[in-house]
């Protein structure tokens, strides 16, 4: 009996981890190359144990085909893909943020490492503080629990080993995408008027007053001015953001609503 169930519970367990692995590997926070590998692989590993028991009765049993389990597996790492890389377009709307902000109040030169950006390549000093700042509030506001639910909830939407369309797949990362950007934008929108309202104050300023060197004030002042807003504007913006967050992953995982 042992040896009879022993094969459908491995590639249970490896059909469930094909999807949750590959999530896991890609969302941001865990996903980064930064984060050692090892946590990573047991972190993905606890949660495949977690929710096998849950999905198993939903696996078909495709008893010695392995041609149809090799589909079935490959199907999966496809689906943890797709999920995986539309919880990073997710996070890339503080990355848009932080780009528009830095070249409104004059910080736009001061770049740094990005951990959050797959290949530790550089970024925008505003960018990293701000995606590191999201990802540390998603933690510290237990959001990740809505994107374990939304694991589960994913065998809802496609089943194990159903295929998915394509251009649902494209659609879907389309509208992530779309979404990341506006969004990013929205949260970005007081920098933009701030950077209007200044220059237009300077070109006035240097009208009324042809021999000043607005040239050398403007950079500091624009600096100063520009930092006392972001710390103004800062909680609304991650407000935003978090609001933005649990309003896609409601989106796309109906079960979670």
């Amino acid at each position: 009996m042992t040896l009879t169930i022993l094969p459908e519970f491995a590639l249970a367990f490896m059909l469930v981890f094909a999807r949750v692995g590959t999530m896991m590997m890609l969302i941001p926070g865990l996903g980064e190359q930064v984060a050692p590998q090892r946590v990573r692989l047991a972190f993905a590993l606890f949660v495949t144990l977690l929710t096998l028991p849950i999905i198993r009765p939903a696996i078909p049993n495709v008893g010695t085909n392995f041609d149809l389990a090799a589909r079935m597996l490959v199907t999966e790492i496809l689906i943890g893909i797709t999920f995986g890389l539309s919880a990073r377009f997710l996070m890339s709307s503080m990355q848009t943020a932080g780009v528009l902000i830095s070249q409104q109040i004059g910080l736009s030169f001061t770049m740094g490492i990005d951990p959050t950006g797959g290949d530790l390549g550089q970024a925008a000093a505003l960018s990293t503080f701000l995606s590191l700042l999201a990802i540390s509030l998603i933690f510290a506001g237990n959001l990740h629990h809505i994107a374990i639910y939304g694991i589960v909830d994913s065998y809802q939407t496609l089943q194990p080993g159903a295929t998915p369309a394509s251009g649902d797949a494209a659609q879907l990362a389309l509208t992530i995408a779309s979404s990341a950007f506006v969004t990013g934008v929205q949260i970005s929108a007081p920098f933009m008027v701030f950077g209007l309202v200044f220059n237009v104050g300077l070109g006035v300023l240097s009208r009324m007053m042809p021999q000043l060197q607005v040239f050398f004030m403007a950079m500091p002042a624009m600096i100063l001015l520009g930092t006392m807003v972001f710390i103004l504007v800062l909680g609304l913006m991650m407000d935003g953001f978090l609001a933005h967050v649990v309003r896609s992953y409601k989106e796309f995982f109906p079960g979670l609503r």
